[in-house]
């Protein structure tokens, strides 16, 4: 009896010890010509330059919105104006942010041409030669700098003013209509 319990646990063990080996997942190495091979560090290179000229070019579209912006803005000050309340910590950003955006305009309508030449890149935003890219992307950085500097805060400033200005007049949330049960 004591001869078959121990055998019975052997084979046991032998067989668990047996079961941890096998591998449940499979791995294999790529062929040499496999095309799914990570990239290299120029295609990584290639990529990130193509995302940060897809995001300036972003950012540039919508820098070109600012007198929509600013337009949109002072018609709700108008009209809140004309209901009685008091706009005029909103207006004064607001002329300060015009004002600067005047001043960093010149700078915009410079980036225009670095942007229409896209040197480095094709008209897909795909890299065709990355050093010329890289100039264009860091020409386009710096510029997007300039205006900020230029604009010296006053966009946060105006962001500030809204909000305070929504804190002390929140909208009326309209009262529901009684509903008979």
């Amino acid at each position: 009896m004591k001869t078959l319990f121990k055998k019975t646990i052997l084979l046991a063990v032998v067989v668990a010890l047996g079961l941890a080996a096998i591998p449940f997942v499979s791995a294999s190495a790529a062929g040499a010509n496999d095309p799914t091979l990570p990239p290299s560090a120029g295609q990584i290179r290639t990529e990130r330059l193509e995302r940060v000229w897809a995001r300036q070019l972003r950012i540039y579209q919508r820098m070109g919105r600012t007198d929509e912006f600013v337009e949109r803005v002072q018609k709700l000050l108008d009209r809140a104006k004309a209901n009685g309340k008091d706009v005029s910590a909103v207006q004064a950003a607001l002329d300060a942010f015009k004002a600067a955006a005047k001043e960093a305009q010149p700078i915009y309508e410079s980036i225009k041409g670095t942007i229409n030449s896209h040197q480095g890149f094709d008209s897909d935003g795909k890299v065709t030669d990355p050093e010329k890219a890289k100039e264009t992307v860091q020409s386009i950085h710096d510029k997007f700098k300039d205006i900020r500097n230029a604009m010296n805060g006053t966009g946060k400033a105006l962001r500030e003013a809204i909000r305070a200005f929504r804190q002390a007049n929140p909208r009326l949330q309209p009262t529901p209509a009684p509903t008979s049960g």
